[in-house]
């Protein structure tokens, strides 16, 4: 579904990425795994387009989406959920989800999945995203992202900072939508034990590339955590 291929990102001087190559496959929960700082939310911001790549290709469904405008990736069929969660404070949870419908009005259908997931924003519509709690405002995102009904959704951190109760839900619905909804998904998370929970293959990254990517059947856990420094 996704292959991403030797890409180079630069900060400025700063050389962040330095050859990724990686692939989320049909239907597939992948996590990535990695130290601060190692590349992985640039990773992430380079297959959005929000950060381009000097060299490099990422293929979505056979389309090569390298220069793609970052907001044409969404209606591609990619949901991304960033670290920080990024919603806007003094909108509604209403108007925080109907930033990230494309055309025309809101789906009943589409809404009324979302509340099956997070009956709480249900209750909370009217209110504004900043007045929500840490673990709100996590569903929120998600919300917005999975409005428009991803065939990858990509989350970056979505259990950080998150009560034992919150993370086990955001969990719950991650896999829910792997096995109702048949959506990939490709999620960043420093939580070792959680990665290990969700998904069905495991990357690490180290110095902007990647070392490590085994599916879970098959994972040499003693190497893992060498990678982690655990």
């Amino acid at each position: 579904m996704l292959q991403v291929s030797d890409i180079h990102v630069y900060y400025g001087k700063s050389y962040i990425l330095q050859g990724v190559s990686l692939a989320v496959h049909e239907g597939e929960l992948t996590g990535m795994l990695g130290r601060n700082g190692v590349g992985k939310t640039t990773t992430l911001r380079a297959i959005m387009g929000l950060n381009r790549p000097r060299r490099g290709r990422i293929v979505f469904r056979e389309q090569d989406i390298t220069r793609i405008p970052p907001h044409r990736i969404p209606r591609l069929g990619i949901g991304y959920v960033p670290q920080g969660r990024r919603i806007f404070p003094r909108l509604t949870v209403m108007e925080n989800i109907a930033t990230s419908v494309v055309k025309g009005p809101i789906q009943k259908e589409m809404l009324e999945e979302i509340f099956s997931y997070f009956p709480i924003l249900k209750e909370r519509q009217r209110q504004q995203g900043g007045t929500l709690s840490g673990g709100e405002q996590q569903m929120l995102a998600i919300a917005r992202a999975i409005i428009t009904g991803p065939k990858l959704l990509i989350l970056d951190e979505p259990t950080e900072g998150l009560m034992p109760l919150m993370v086990d839900l955001i969990k719950s619905t991650i896999r829910r939508l792997n096995s109702e909804k048949k959506v990939s998904v490709l999620l960043v998370e420093q939580n070792l034990d959680t990665a290990l929970e969700v998904c069905e293959r495991i990357m690490v990254m180290e110095k902007g590339s990647i070392k490590y990517n085994e599916r879970i059947q098959d994972l040499d856990k003693a190497r893992l955590m060498q990678y982690l420094g655990v």
